[in-house]
């Protein structure tokens, strides 16, 4: 089969495809992430062959043709859920479910999310909205329509940011999601959000140094459980994963080239 490998750090360059073995399941492991399961190792009885699943893998070996993953990694992906959706799914659904909970959202809460277009960003403000928040969403201006549409408050980029969101919202911000970094920690302080009520996804470094919330994080519940909700979620027709681009496994350094340049609105999918 073919997969997705590097020998050395570096660059997109260090990618490449590679013909290697095709993995073989153990006992407790199933086959796939999102995609179609072809073989079980022993004692697996929640699925068989042909189950079409999502689910994900501790290895980072997903960017493959066939992958060995554990049993407890995988949900049953519902019939209205699109492939390019469910195989893009985990990491970022389960980022923002974690950072909207950590933030303690509620109704009538105001809520800022830098990177608000992106692939964390949009899952982030759609459970925000669930959650009865005020969403202000922080994005270049091609996503600003897309998040007016789903009830977001669009404020742009730039010098001035500051002055922009305290307008959009004159009662004040209760919390501060930053799925971007690059500043956005300072400025939820600056803006007067409490420590409590700050997460980044991303800018690590800032978070140690302010003391605010990090997400991925302690898990207040199994990543498979969060997984099957966001699911449900989506083939409910309550969440939408917008899809910027999906490439062929045999292109994946220009889907990687795409993801560097940034401001992209949604997810970029890997397809066998």
């Amino acid at each position: 089969m073919k997969a997705v490998r590097y020998n050395e750090f570096g660059g997109i360059d260090v990618l490449r495809i590679d013909d290697v073995d095709r993995p073989v399941p153990t006992a407790g492991q199933g086959s796939d992430l999102a995609g179609v399961v072809v073989e079980l190792g022993g004692g697996v009885e929640r699925f068989s062959p042909g189950d079409e699943v999502i689910g994900f893998s501790e290895r980072r070996s997903a960017q493959a043709e066939l992958v060995v993953v554990d049993i407890d990694n995988l949900i049953p992906k519902p019939d209205n859920v699109p492939w390019e959706v469910a195989g893009g799914l985990y990491v970022a659904g389960v980022t923002a479910w974690g950072a909207v909970h950590s933030v303690q959202l509620e109704q009538g809460r105001t809520v800022v999310v830098s990177g608000a277009a992106g692939g964390v960003g949009s899952l982030a403000v759609h459970l925000a909205r669930r959650a009865g928040a005020t969403v202000i969403g922080l994005a270049s201006e091609p996503g600003h329509e897309w998040l007016r549409s789903h009830g977001v408050i669009p404020v742009a980029y730039g010098d001035g940011v500051m002055g922009r969101i305290e307008v959009a919202a004159p009662n004040g911000i209760d919390a501060f999601i930053d799925t971007f970094g690059d500043g956005y920690v300072e400025l939820a302080l600056a803006l007067g959000v409490t420590r409590e009520r700050i997460d980044t996804t991303i800018d690590f470094a800032a978070a140690a140094k302010y003391g605010v919330k990090t997400e991925p994080g302690p898990r207040t519940r199994p990543a498979a459980e969060v997984l099957a909700e966001l699911a449900d979620l989506i083939a409910a027709g309550y969440l939408e994963v917008p899809i910027a681009n999906v490439y062929p496994l045999t292109q994946v350094r220009d889907a990687y080239t795409e993801l560097e340049r940034g401001h992209t609105h949604g997810k970029i999918v890997l397809r066998p």
